[in-house]
């Protein structure tokens, strides 16, 4: 870690000490900070970056804070963080009411998402299989358990018609909430079995 990354990171932890334990970690290239565990900024090539608000873009603009664009494979990608200037890190009260706002709006987003999970959040669904379900019309949680692996299976193969035992596999782990290499053999030979049957 180089000596502009550790001058962020402690300024940050000492900082936001208000909001509670500070903690980083690497991540995106660079590193998280959490408040008692709830990611609400970023450190990237050195300079801290503040997640952001709805509604609060004004605000943002008006205290000189860009938004972070990144390139991804040659494609400029904008991210809903905020560049903390100089002049933020001289003014902790601000800095301190930013990072409030953020963390309450975190927790918030985080509360609706373990109250109300997508698709892709369960075991062995990716954002691929997510939008398959979505096209198929299972848009959420309960409507997979409620159609089954077997199924929503069958309403992905109407849409896309070379898929694999894995996906089948796949969506049957997601119902159990496990990673599809921890089926049981028993209930793995008979999705396997019936797959056979019906591909």
């Amino acid at each position: 870690m180089d000596a502009n990354y550790k001058l962020r990171i402690q300024q940050a932890k000492t900082l936001f000490s208000p909001l509670g334990e500070i903690t980083t970690r690497s991540q995106f290239g660079g590193y998280s900070v959490a408040a008692e565990g709830v990611m609400f900024a970023l450190i990237l090539e050195g300079e801290c970056w503040l997640r952001g608000i709805r509604g609060n873009e004004d605000r943002y603009s008006e205290l000189g804070m860009r938004k972070l664009i990144y390139t991804k494979r040659g494609i400029p990608v904008t991210l809903n963080y905020y560049h903390l200037p100089e002049a933020l890190w001289d003014a902790p009260a601000t800095l301190i009411v930013l990072g409030r706002q953020t963390l309450e709006e975190a927790r918030r987003e985080r509360q609706v998402r373990a109250d109300h999970p997508r698709l892709k959040d369960l075991p062995n669904i990716g954002q691929g299989i997510e939008r398959l379900l979505w096209k198929a019309g299972i848009q959420n949680v309960d409507a997979l358990r409620n159609h089954g692996a077997k199924a929503s299976y069958l309403k992905l193969r109407n849409i896309k018609r070379d898929l694999s035992v894995k996906v089948l596999l796949a969506l049957e782990g997601a119902l159990a909430g496990r990673h599809l290499a921890a089926l049981p053999p028993c209930l793995r030979n008979e999705l396997m079995e019936w797959h056979r049957r019906h591909a």
